[in-house]
């Protein structure tokens, strides 16, 4: 799969928007479906959102409705849009890789990137 390194994460206020990417330099990007995950202080890891390699997209219901995963693999690239952002997704946010169908366990993930830093003021 490559290296994955995500980006466009930072402070903003409770309501706001952001939106993380997260590009590979695999040249196989188009075979995995793409994770984004979450872990916030004290808190153990969890899933965000999952888009299948076929094109299916699942999302966690905490997130269901504000976040949207999306990809381009012209670009190699995975995007979370996240609107209406609360105190509570507060969290250093993950991309990962895995072959196969959407899982929500982080385990079943091969390849993760460096995290991206998301804080949510109130």
């Amino acid at each position: 799969q490559g290296q994955l390194v995500e980006s466009g994460g930072g402070l903003v206020q409770a309501g706001g928007s952001l939106r993380l990417s997260c590009a590979s330099s695999g040249r196989t990007f188009g075979r995995y479906t793409m994770g984004w995950f979450r872990q916030g202080p004290g808190k153990e890891r969890e899933f965000v959102a999952a888009f299948s390699w076929s094109g299916a997209t699942f999302h966690a219901e905490s997130v269901k409705d504000r976040f949207t995963i999306s990809r381009d693999d012209d670009k190699n690239t995975a995007y979370l849009q996240m609107n209406s952002l609360k105190p509570e997704d507060t969290a250093v946010y993950y991309c990962a890789a895995r072959e196969g169908s959407i899982e929500t366990v982080a385990s079943s993930y091969d390849a993760w990137g460096q995290g991206t830093q998301v804080t949510v003021s109130s």
